[in-house]
């Protein structure tokens, strides 16, 4: 049975959670340090594109995040991480926090978006081949990896070389 997910930017109080669901859907600490360190990098860090996801009583269950990035010189987002707590995955979680985060980053005025990450999983989104616009990296990430998304027709992606916040190490 599919749930209802109610999806909403992150408040000051949810934090401590949006930690925890880090911790608890990823293997080492790495991905939560990293939303921490974003956070507190006024370069990286967009008020309201980081989205949770809370089930229907109001449990916080899942986080994406979406921060300063660019390509080339173009200003971009970067998409992740995106965490799901484990009990809940495979339930539709990621499936509402990738399209609410996508719609408020649209709404804020954003572009482009782009992510590494499982390329069988984000095309359902819309998110392509990066190289095929000429996008890439300056470390080596299986091609298939990195994709990118136009978040208005009327502005197709740039060519050029992402260049992630600080955080990243990239």
């Amino acid at each position: 049975m599919r749930s209802t997910w109610i999806t909403r930017a992150e408040t000051s109080a949810d934090i401590p959670t949006i930690r925890a669901i880090n911790l608890a859907a990823f293997p080492t600490a790495e991905e939560a340090d990293l939303v921490d360190a974003l956070r507190a990098d006024p370069s990286a860090w967009l008020d309201g594109l980081s989205l949770v996801v809370a089930d229907r009583n109001g449990n916080l269950v899942g986080h994406a995040l979406l921060t300063r990035c660019h390509i080339g010189d173009i200003p971009a987002l970067c998409l992740g991480p995106v965490a799901v707590r484990p009990e809940q995955q495979n339930r539709g979680v990621g499936s509402a926090a990738v399209p609410a985060a996508l719609t408020a980053a649209k709404a804020a005025g954003e572009r482009y978006v782009v992510v590494l990450g499982h390329p069988t999983y984000y095309p359902r989104f819309g998110f392509t081949r990066a190289s095929a616009h000429g996008i890439g990296l300056t470390i080596d990430v299986p091609d298939e990896a990195l994709m990118a998304l136009a978040l208005d027709a009327d502005h197709p992606l740039p060519g050029g070389t992402v260049r992630y916040a600080a955080p990243f190490g990239i």
